[in-house]
C-alpha cells in the first residue's frame, strides 16, 4: 500500500536527514492521519484516498508558489515547488497530451458529442476514463480545443 511506502520513505528521510523531503512527508502523513480520523478508527485508507490527498496538497503548493512569486518571495516559491517534486512520485503516471486527445476523441465519438455545449458531458466521460491520471485543468483545455474545432 501507498501509506506504507510513505511511512518507509519518511523513516529513510529521517535517517538521511533530508530536511525538505522530511518536511513534505511529515505534512503528508499528518493529512493522512486527519483523513483516517475523519473516516473513523476501523476504516482503511485506500490508495485512491492517498492520491486525492496528494493532489490537493500539490494544488495548494502551486497556489502558494504563485502567491509567493507575486509577492516577490522567490525563495519561498522555490521551496513550495520543491515540495511538489517530492509529492508527485506518489501519484500514478500522468497521461500525455496525445493520450488525453485519444480518450477525448474516443469518448466524443461514443457519445456523439461535437459542440461546445457538450463540454460537461464530455469532461465527465474523459475524467472517468483517465481516473486520476490527468489533471482536470489540462483535460478541460484539451476538451475545449477539441470541441471548438
Amino acid at each position: 500500500m501507498l501509506t506504507q511506502d510513505i511511512a518507509h520513505d519518511l523513516t529513510q528521510a529521517m535517517k538521511s536527514r533530508e530536511e525538505p523531503k522530511l518536511s513534505a512527508l511529515r505534512m503528508l502523513k499528518s493529512e493522512l492521519q486527519k483523513l483516517q480520523a475523519d473516516k473513523g478508527r476501523g476504516a482503511e485508507i485506500t490508495d485512491d484516498d492517498v492520491h486525492t490527498v496528494i493532489r490537493r496538497l500539490i494544488k495548494q503548493r502551486k497556489d502558494a508558489a504563485e502567491q509567493y512569486r507575486a509577492g516577490g518571495a522567490n525563495d519561498r516559491a522555490e521551496s513550495e515547488l520543491a515540495e511538489i517534486g517530492i509529492l508527485e512520485p506518489y501519484l500514478p503516471k500522468q497521461l500525455g497530451d496525445d493520450e488525453i486527445d485519444a480518450i477525448i476523441s474516443q469518448s466524443a465519438k461514443e457519445l456523439g458529442l461535437s459542440s461546445p455545449k457538450d463540454m460537461g458531458r464530455l469532461m465527465k466521460a474523459v475524467m472517468s476514463k483517465a481516473k486520476g491520471q490527468a489533471d482536470g485543468a489540462r483535460v478541460k483545455e484539451r476538451v475545449t480545443a477539441c470541441l471548438n474545432k
